[in-house]
């Protein structure tokens, strides 16, 4: 794994909104590597650093969400690579709030960036590290849900998981995405890990 990319949405407005933990874990991967951010002369942010003796690339789409296959495609024409090398870094409303789940494949889960990814590239076969928000209470529209930031109570499990979902990120490329999965596919909190 090669190519690390964080969905979300490009803009101070949507900097803490749930639906852009995605670019907040990237982020803070590249403070963590040293990695500088810079523009891809695209749609697209891109910084390349090394973990561990591993190269990697991480990237931040400026498409807004539902446009993401677009970033993506384009990041991998221009290096001549295929999906195979990509970890997706997304958020997933069909998990509780605080889960992580690193899998190799599989559909999109209702995430518009992943389903722009999928439908752009014609391929499911990408790894995608998938971050729990929790589903909207009743009555409260998805969108809008996904747009809003985290609540107060919600602050603490959110940045645990985020934290969490770096580590992650970085194990991936350093040891190998098996090896992620079977550490990582947990719930983060005050309860403890839990198989998801």
């Amino acid at each position: 794994m090669s190519v690390i990319v964080g969905l979300g949405n490009p803009g101070d407005e949507y900097r803490r909104t749930r639906h852009n933990s995605g670019f907040r874990v990237v982020t803070a991967l590249a403070e963590e590597l040293g990695v500088q951010m810079r523009s891809s002369g695209g749609d697209y942010l891109i910084g390349k650093g090394n973990a561990s003796g591993r190269d990697v690339s991480l990237v931040l789409p400026l498409t807004y969400m539902n446009l993401s296959g677009l970033a993506v495609a384009d990041l991998l024409e221009q290096r001549g690579e295929s999906p195979s090398v990509l970890l997706i870094v997304c958020d997933d409303v069909n998990m509780p709030l605080g889960w992580l789940r690193v899998r190799r494949g599989g559909g999109d889960g209702g995430n518009r960036g992943l389903q722009s990814i999928i439908r752009t590239l014609g391929t499911e076969e990408f790894a995608r590290l998938r971050l729990g928000l929790g589903a909207p209470a009743k009555g409260l529209d998805l969108t809008d849900f996904v747009l809003q930031e985290f609540t107060a109570d919600e602050a603490a499990i959110a940045a645990a998981m985020e934290a969490e979902a770096r580590d992650v990120a970085r194990s991936v490329v350093v040891d190998g995405l098996d090896a992620a999965m079977n550490t990582y596919n947990k719930r983060v909190g005050s309860e403890g890990p839990t198989a998801a």
